[in-house]
Protein backbone atom coordinates (compact mmCIF):
# COMPACT_ATOMS: atom_id res chain seq x y z
CA UNK A 1 0.00 0.00 0.00
CA UNK A 2 1.54 3.26 -1.21
CA UNK A 3 0.66 6.26 1.02
CA UNK A 4 0.56 9.91 -0.32
CA UNK A 5 0.06 12.68 1.34
CA UNK A 6 -2.62 15.36 -0.61
CA UNK A 7 -5.90 17.40 -0.17
CA UNK A 8 -8.81 16.13 0.34
CA UNK A 9 -11.25 19.20 -0.38
CA UNK A 10 -14.17 20.25 2.45
CA UNK A 11 -16.48 23.36 2.38
CA UNK A 12 -19.39 24.07 0.11
CA UNK A 13 -19.77 25.16 -3.12
CA UNK A 14 -17.28 27.89 -4.52
CA UNK A 15 -16.21 28.05 -0.56
CA UNK A 16 -13.53 25.50 -0.72
CA UNK A 17 -11.31 24.12 2.65
CA UNK A 18 -9.03 21.31 2.62
CA UNK A 19 -7.74 19.00 4.82
CA UNK A 20 -4.62 17.37 4.47
CA UNK A 21 -4.34 13.69 4.89
CA UNK A 22 -2.60 10.72 4.54
CA UNK A 23 -4.09 8.46 2.28
CA UNK A 24 -3.69 4.89 0.12
CA UNK A 25 -2.76 6.26 -3.36
CA UNK A 26 -5.07 4.49 -4.96
CA UNK A 27 -7.96 5.83 -2.98
CA UNK A 28 -10.30 8.45 -4.57
CA UNK A 29 -9.74 12.17 -3.66
CA UNK A 30 -12.76 12.76 -1.10
CA UNK A 31 -12.27 8.65 -0.20
CA UNK A 32 -11.77 7.40 3.17
CA UNK A 33 -8.54 8.84 4.82
CA UNK A 34 -5.88 7.17 7.47
CA UNK A 35 -4.95 10.17 9.72
CA UNK A 36 -5.45 13.69 9.28
CA UNK A 37 -2.41 15.84 9.81
CA UNK A 38 -4.12 19.28 8.67
CA UNK A 39 -6.15 21.45 7.15
CA UNK A 40 -5.48 24.31 4.14
CA UNK A 41 -7.73 27.62 3.94
CA UNK A 42 -7.22 29.46 0.45
CA UNK A 43 -9.44 31.85 0.81
CA UNK A 44 -8.35 33.53 3.98
CA UNK A 45 -5.41 35.55 3.72
CA UNK A 46 -3.49 35.17 7.20
CA UNK A 47 -2.63 31.95 8.87
CA UNK A 48 -4.67 29.87 6.53
CA UNK A 49 -2.26 26.70 6.86
CA UNK A 50 -2.23 24.52 10.05
CA UNK A 51 -0.06 21.44 10.13
CA UNK A 52 0.70 19.25 13.21
CA UNK A 53 4.04 18.69 12.58
CA UNK A 54 5.04 15.46 14.35
CA UNK A 55 2.47 13.54 12.66
CA UNK A 56 3.70 15.27 9.23
CA UNK A 57 6.81 14.44 9.98
CA UNK A 58 6.03 10.67 10.86
CA UNK A 59 4.49 10.08 7.60
CA UNK A 60 7.51 11.29 5.83
CA UNK A 61 9.70 9.53 7.80
CA UNK A 62 7.46 5.80 6.86
CA UNK A 63 8.05 6.93 3.05
CA UNK A 64 4.45 8.88 2.52
CA UNK A 65 4.98 10.75 -0.99
CA UNK A 66 3.06 14.46 -0.73
CA UNK A 67 1.69 15.70 -3.86
CA UNK A 68 3.01 18.84 -5.30
CA UNK A 69 0.79 21.28 -3.26
CA UNK A 70 1.05 19.42 -0.31
CA UNK A 71 4.81 19.81 -0.50
CA UNK A 72 5.02 23.47 -1.10
CA UNK A 73 2.70 23.90 2.13
CA UNK A 74 4.85 21.69 4.25
CA UNK A 75 8.18 24.09 2.78
CA UNK A 76 6.71 26.96 3.75
CA UNK A 77 5.54 25.57 7.29
CA UNK A 78 9.66 24.58 7.53
CA UNK A 79 8.47 21.11 7.99
CA UNK A 80 10.15 19.47 4.79
CA UNK A 81 13.53 21.52 5.69
CA UNK A 82 13.59 19.62 8.93
CA UNK A 83 12.59 16.54 7.60
CA UNK A 84 15.86 17.03 5.45
CA UNK A 85 17.84 17.70 8.08
CA UNK A 86 16.85 14.33 9.73
CA UNK A 87 17.62 12.09 6.91
CA UNK A 88 21.36 13.99 6.99
CA UNK A 89 21.38 13.18 10.45
CA UNK A 90 21.27 9.27 10.12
Amino acid sequence: MAVKLRLKRMGSKKKPTYRIVAIDSHTKRDGEYIELVGTYNPLVNTDNVKINEEVALKWLKNGAIPSDTVRNLLSDAGIMKKFHESKKGE
